[in-house]
């Protein structure tokens, strides 16, 4: 399915006049940077969106791009939020680096654009007794529920993204020794600890469903449709909804929450920050850190237990 839809965008690149300058772009942030194709398509889009807007304008190269330029594309994106105008302004401040990298350009004036300053949100975070009632959903009425349940709670055990799940293949997942072996962004390979109740419920749909769903053009992927193809991250987060409001969960509840209430029950049972980061596959600790924020009632019972006047 992504491989469709980069093609397509790569279709209607061309006929930009600086689409083959993109192309190469995106060419270089597969093979060389090594992003993931959600992360390319997103730029992608991105910069068809933004050579479009210099074609209105009549420029046709790269070196007729001035800051004007950018800030007249960024202010015909008024209405979008800071984050989203933010990941616009890196699109092309990326694709301009590229092209001074490449030669295309000798020297560019990404250096003087800031990007809008943005809100730190806190991560939206259910209670354990919400998740216990998400995970205890699936029940022998549904068809796949053997599925659906091996799916939660391995989302929830290990705090992986939807698309690292969704490329999980059967060797991947040790259920004897207990870790799930991810790949994140870049394709950055990580070891996640499996819960026992996680391995469980993969045991029990590996024995039973599995065999059932696989056709000859599975292959090895671990979680599988009912078509027997691999389950793609929007069949996930389907799956999530699904049981979500079958729990009687908040509509806003998606995969990556279960990503955020890992990390943060996590924390309040006391694991190290340096830990959590490694199970994430944060990059930077600074992103990991955002979940010190979220958990208020540890921070009150550690007040009372260290005050000295309490």
């Amino acid at each position: 399915m992504l491989n469709v839809q980069i093609q397509n965008l790569r279709q209607r690149l061309a006929e930009q006049p600086l689409g083959k300058t993109v192309e190469s772009f995106l060419d270089y942030l597969i093979v060389e940077a090594g992003l993931a194709s959600n992360t390319v398509l997103a730029y992608g889009r991105d910069l068809l969106e933004f050579a479009q807007f210099c074609r209105s304008r009549n420029i046709h190269r790269l070196q007729d791009i001035q800051p004007s330029v950018v800030s007249q594309y960024l202010h015909t994106r008024r209405g979008l939020s800071e984050a989203s105008l933010s990941r616009h302004l890196v699109a092309v401040k990326m694709m301009l680096r590229f092209a001074v990298l490449t030669g295309l350009v000798k020297n560019t004036f990404i250096d003087t654009l800031e990007s809008p300053k943005q809100w730190k949100r806190l991560p939206a975070v259910c209670s354990k007794q919400q998740i216990f009632a998400l995970l205890d959903a699936p029940g022998p009425d549904d068809p796949y529920w053997l599925r659906d349940k091996a799916v939660l709670e391995l989302l929830y055990a290990t705090g992986a993204r939807a698309a690292e799940v969704a490329a999980l293949e059967i060797k991947d997942v040790n259920l004897s020794v207990g870790y799930v072996r991810c790949f994140g962004k870049g394709r950055k390979e990580r070891i996640v600890p499996l819960s026992r109740a996680a391995a469980r419920a993969v045991q029990a749909y590996l024995e039973t469903l599995r065999p059932q769903l696989a056709k000859p053009f599975s292959g090895a992927a671990l979680f599988l449709s009912r078509t027997g193809r691999p389950l793609d991250r929007i069949e996930l987060w389907r799956i999530v909804k699904k049981y979500a409001r079958r729990a009687g969960l908040p509509k806003k509840l998606s995969v990556h929450t279960l990503r955020h209430c890992f990390a943060s029950h996590l924390l309040a049972g006391g694991v190290d920050l340096r830990s959590l980061q490694e199970m994430l596959g944060h990059a930077d600790i600074r992103t990991t850190q955002i979940y010190t924020h979220v958990d208020h009632d540890r921070l009150k019972a550690i007040h009372r237990k260290f005050h000295p006047r309490p």
